[in-house]
């Protein structure tokens, strides 16, 4: 196939921005010229690469394309710097797409990703640390916090470490819900982020070893989330790393004791020679280091 870089930025342009005129806007073209740009990419790679929706999608073979559209363009970024005058960074920093999990954004990535410095721009997708490979395996990130410790086809793995969760309530909601005579878990309302967050439910099946299916509300934003259980709505699994200071003050308390759930965290990230890339990786990395267990 001879496929052609600016038709390549193109696709690349389409899919994240949603439509064709946001993508012609991004590149200073027209949206003629986008679509243009993507037919003839079409007609080289001999398939339809992208579903003209509303917003714009790739076809199967298309998220295989673009993924390695978004691969070239790490790489000519990183060689425009690197081609650069070293004094001079260049005009439009590398953009890294990483998938996070919400409570480490909230926690100690964003202070990681200053660390990576001047040189890079995220767009980062928040998603649960138990589905952000997908979003690795269809070419939508470069690297992503992941529990997963099989690595995506065409990427490296390394362990960061683990986030501590504890199952915590406000004193109030633990005399009601988890006093003498009360039924816990089976009863007890619960928080929950959204629905593919599964972590309230391990610590439920650990400590009812049956089906139960108590009250539920759903907040999905981490901050949301914590002031829920600290008004009182419900229990639910709180890091250590958001919890440490109202725990020792006893404005939340663990119901079980000391009982925790340690969640590993790994970094993946695509199998590239990317300046840019492995200073992300070694930001995050350090940062790890000094907020995991």
């Amino acid at each position: 196939m001879d496929l052609q870089l600016d038709q390549l930025r193109a696709l690349d342009a389409a899919i994240t921005e949603g439509t064709f005129e946001a993508a012609a806007r991004r590149l200073s073209v027209t949206p003629s010229a986008v679509s243009q740009r993507i037919k003839a990419l079409e007609y080289a790679a001999g398939r339809i690469l992208v579903q003209r929706t509303k917003p714009v999608r790739p076809t199967e073979s298309g998220t295989a394309v673009l993924r390695l559209a978004r691969q070239v363009a790490l790489l000519a970024g990183d060689t425009a710097r690197e081609l650069g005058d070293a004094e001079q960074p260049a005009e439009r920093p590398v953009p890294v797409p990483i998938a996070v999990n919400s409570d480490s954004l909230e926690t100690w990535v964003m202070p990681a990703l200053r660390a990576a410095g001047p040189g890079v721009c995220f767009d980062l997708h928040r998603e649960d640390e138990d589905h952000t490979t997908e979003l690795l395996r269809d070419g939508t990130v470069m690297a992503a916090i992941t529990t997963t410790a099989r690595p995506v086809q065409g990427c490296t793995v390394t362990k960061l470490g683990e986030m501590r969760y504890r199952p915590l309530a406000t004193p109030e909601f633990a005399r009601t819900w988890f006093g003498p005579g009360a039924k816990g878990y089976a009863h007890a309302p619960v928080v929950m982020f959204d629905r593919k967050d599964d972590l309230q439910d391990r610590q439920i099946r650990r400590r009812t070893k049956k089906p139960v299916d108590p009250p539920r509300h759903y907040v999905p934003s981490s901050g949301g989330f914590g002031a829920a259980v600290r008004l009182g709505l419900g229990w639910g699994m709180l890091p250590d790393l958001q919890t440490d200071a109202e725990r020792a003050a006893g404005g939340l308390l663990c119901l079980d004791g000391d009982d925790y759930i340690d969640r590993p965290l790994y970094w993946q990230q695509w199998r590239l020679d990317s300046p840019a890339l492995s200073a992300v990786a070694a930001a995050i990395a350090s940062a790890a280091a000094e907020a995991l267990r």
